[in-house]
């Protein structure tokens, strides 16, 4: 884990996310207290349980995105998962248990890419002496005793200089890409399992796990042979290579303490499992929901294919709009696992202004980097900048407020002639003032019904 102080956590942030200084503050020190823990003494490092947060605020205005930037930024298993998937145990869905496994399968993906990085440089040699031997097999000369002994040594020295200076011509020929175009025959090795599908009910998704291991392990592999072009079968047998080079122990090991130790679960709409009356209906399993995930939240073990993952040290940000409901809505259990509570502020004009023109993933930078690919120049005024933001604002306000996502509309809606005619249009340099705006969006914001529908 990267040690950033909560300032730098906030500063980095800032990057990409406009606004809701509370919510970044919140995570910044959650994040910071993963790095503090880790330093404290071996006794009291197990007692220190992370601080939960609750994000509360409608949808569009940054809850998702902090988390995933948080999780990019500590190079940590991150898990995005809607509560309203899960279902309590006996009803048809899925079980809480599977986001740890979800998130054990991502940090062992991770730990392989990075292991895989380590091994690469050694992988493409192994795979480049393969393609060699291919392209010029050892020589395997059997001749009788008696003929070989008649045979003087300078000739047999010569032969192998040759050889060997043809491997070197090979070998350069190889590494300036010349031979990439030339077809070899290589042998595939891949393990013949037969397809299992199961249809899984709650708590069945190990079972499948467990049956496709045993399937794999039964049959025995089994190679084949492809002829591909020598450019393909460099990586190919790159990626063969580097898989052999990889202790996949280690891998698992790393894996899953990383999980324990740094893993960071976003638990998306969780107001969708807050049930008003738990005596009928869907509230019923509402409720359940709210009960399975406790223990997972407060601290258990969870069996995997991996082994068994302990969810005591998580972090799990949950975040919902609660309109309907409110956070003392959840059970008390559940509630006081989440300690922390941060509300998140609307949008209005000043910060979709920002988000226009501020991020590095700026979606006016965005529009005008895939108009450059067709040699196409866009340039936005001050005031079709503020004309837009405007509204934006407006539709929010007259329909559902979707926050910083009723951009994304309003810019393709404003592009779309522009986009379509780019490859063919002799004009290259195109300039969006207020009064471009006003033309192409006027009619659809002021026809309430249409912006409904379009907007």
């Amino acid at each position: 884990m990267k040690n950033f102080t909560p300032r730098e956590i906030v500063t980095e942030l800032d990057k990409y996310i406009i606004g809701q200084h509370n919510a970044k503050r919140a995570v910044a020190i959650a994040l910071r207290n993963r790095w503090r823990r880790q330093n404290v003494s071996a006794d009291l490092r197990d007692e220190i349980a992370p601080k939960n947060i609750i994000m509360i605020g409608p949808t569009g205005v940054g809850k998702t995105e902090i988390s995933r930037r948080l999780a990019h930024l500590s190079q940590s298993p991150f898990l995005k998962i809607e509560a309203s998937k899960f279902t309590e145990v006996g009803y048809v869905g899925r079980d809480v248990e599977s986001m740890v496994r979800d998130l054990t399968d991502l940090a062992i993906n991770q730990v392989k890419a990075e292991e895989t990085d380590k091994v690469q440089l050694k992988a493409q040699e192994m795979a480049e002496e393969r393609i060699l031997d291919l392209l010029l097999p050892p020589r395997r000369e059997k001749r009788p005793p008696a003929e070989a002994a008649e045979k003087p040594l300078e000739l047999v020295k010569n032969e192998q200089e040759e050889e060997a200076s043809t491997r070197q011509k090979l070998r350069k020929l190889l590494r300036e890409h010349k031979l990439d175009e030339r077809m070899v025959e290589l042998e595939i090795t891949q393990r013949a399992v037969p397809m299992v599908e199961i249809f899984s009910a709650a708590g069945m998704e190990e079972m499948d796990i467990n049956i496709k291991d045993m399937f794999g392990n039964l049959f025995p592999k089994k190679s084949r042979k492809r002829k591909v072009k020598i450019g393909e079968a460099l990586e190919i047998v790159a990626q063969e290579e580097a898989q052999r080079l990889i202790d996949m122990e280690k891998v698992t090991k790393q894996a899953i303490q990383r999980v324990e130790g740094s893993g960071i679960i976003f638990l998306d709409e969780i107001d969708k499992i807050v049930g008003k009356n738990g005596t009928h209906g869907p509230d019923v399993s509402r409720e359940g929901v709210q009960r399975d995930l406790l223990p997972i939240v407060e601290g258990c073990t969870v069996t995997t294919k991996y082994g068994m993952v302990k969810t005591d040290h998580i972090l799990f940000i949950a975040s919902g709009a609660f309109h309907s409901a409110k956070p003392s809505d959840l059970i008390p259990e559940l509630q006081g696992r989440f300690p922390i509570r941060v509300e998140l502020e609307s949008l209005g004009k000043k910060e979709f202004m920002q988000i226009l023109t501020e991020p590095k993933n700026a979606l006016i930078k965005q529009y005008k980097a895939l108009m450059d690919t067709e040699g196409i120049e866009l340039i936005f005024e001050h005031s079709a900048i503020g004309k837009l933001a405007e509204i934006a604002e407006v539709v929010n306000e007259r329909t559902e407020n979707i926050g910083a996502r009723r951009l994304h509309t309003i810019m393709e809606k404003l592009l779309e002639e522009i986009s379509f005619d780019a490859p063919d249009s002799e004009k290259r340099k195109f300039v969006i003032d207020a009064a471009y705006v006003s033309g192409k969006l006027d009619t659809l914001v002021k026809d309430e019904d249409l912006s409904r529908y379009i907007l």
